[in-house]
């Protein structure tokens, strides 16, 4: 089974994240697109016909969403089976933290590893 297709997304705290993404948009170019959100749109590498995308997002220095770990960064992995990579994460003994969600853009499961980093895991739509 294939375990991490790539990079899904990375994910910081900032204490003004509009003031920075600002920042970022206009010394690097990272812009958001209509929906707000940063992507940089990329291809797999084994079906070059798939396209695949990175997230990028700055998060509230009082955001709640990497808990429970007290990290200010988050990182986000895209998968292919996230039922089936669950399931065999808990045979080695990891814990899923909370339920899986459904969004219209993808599934989301999170793990924790051994120093206390929130990882999402992120099963993209069909055909992304």
């Amino acid at each position: 089974m294939k375990r991490v297709l790539g990079m899904g997304g990375v994910f910081f705290k900032a204490d003004d994240p509009k003031a920075l993404k600002k920042w970022y948009e206009t010394h690097l170019g990272i812009a958001p697109d209509v929906d707000g959100y940063v992507s940089f749109h990329l291809r797999d590498e084994a079906d070059l016909e798939r396209k695949a995308r990175m997230a990028w997002e700055a998060f509230s220095s009082d955001t709640r969403y990497f808990q429970p770990s007290d990290k200010d960064y988050m990182f986000n992995y895209r998968v292919a089976d996230l039922d089936g990579l669950l399931a065999v994460l808990k045979e080695e003994g990891i814990d899923q933290c909370g339920d899986i969600e459904d969004e219209g853009y993808g599934r989301f499961a999170w793990i924790m590893d051994p120093e206390g980093n929130k990882i999402e895991l992120w099963e993209p739509p069909e055909g992304e």
